[in-house]
């Protein structure tokens, strides 16, 4: 099997470059992390993250024959020849198919992603009734591997700005949950040109998660909220005449 793969050493590369290599593969019933361990044996200079193999860690996440996807779920009878691998975009690379994930993680460590409740904690834990338990299902499952995030150019313009797919789900998430008491400050947090306002429903980040999250849904539903939010406000807002026009 032939695979042509983005190589980057900024100790000595000047410039990436795409190296090609073809193995023989024992089994095709294999994943792409399979095929990759199998080059680190023939090459062991070539970079790569892995860890849990299961699809649950997202650490081996990079762009595979142009679509973001985790190499340890990705069946390589599914993939076209040559298989191209490339780094995640929008991210700086440091080595070969590894990436700098910080950018990534100051964005979603910017929604404030845990339970916020100022209640004395109870003995056990929190209750929830199933009916709010259950929205939080499709929320909750992300891995944070960053496929969605680097998938989405408004991402790629303002990577320092817009918060992205996976920083907008985790913060939904908590605003949806009938446990938090800030809701109101997770709204205000989100209320910029760039930090919510930048996704324009392009669906990359849904169409490549490998949990089968729905970031856009979750982004939409929090800038419906923002309109309600802002519709109450406007309705208690007292009135004024100008020039003789009722205005708020």
């Amino acid at each position: 099997m032939r695979f042509s793969i983005y190589r980057f050493n900024p100790d000595v590369d000047k410039k990436p470059y795409m190296q090609d290599y073809d193995i023989e593969l024992e089994d095709s019933d294999q994943m792409l992390l399979d095929a990759l361990m199998r080059l680190k044996v023939v090459d062991d200079t070539l970079s790569m993250r892995k860890s849990c193999r299961e699809g649950v860690c997202g650490s081996d996440a990079m762009n595979i024959n142009g679509k973001n996807g985790l190499a340890c779920i990705t069946k390589l009878e599914d993939l076209q020849e040559p298989v191209v691998l490339r780094p995640m975009p929008g991210l700086p690379v440091i080595r070969d198919l590894v990436v700098d994930m910080t950018q990534f993680f100051d964005n979603y460590h910017s929604v404030m992603p845990y339970l916020q409740n100022h209640e004395p904690p109870p003995e056990t834990e929190r209750l929830q009734s199933p009916e709010d338990r259950a929205k939080l299902d499709g929320l909750y499952e992300c891995i944070l591997c960053g496929a969605c995030t680097t998938s989405c150019p408004s991402f790629w313009w303002n990577p320092d700005k817009f918060v992205g797919p996976a920083g907008l789900i985790q913060a939904y998430r908590f605003i949806a949950d009938s446990r938090d008491q800030e809701q109101e400050a997770r709204l205000e947090n989100l209320e910029d040109p760039y930090r919510l306002y930048r996704c324009h429903n392009i669906m990359n980040c849904t169409d490549v998660c490998p949990k089968k999250l729905n970031p856009n849904a979750a982004i939409a539903a929090i800038k419906n909220l923002k309109i309600e939010k802002a519709k109450e406000h406007t309705q208690h807002k007292p009135s004024k005449k100008i020039f003789g026009i009722k205005v708020l």
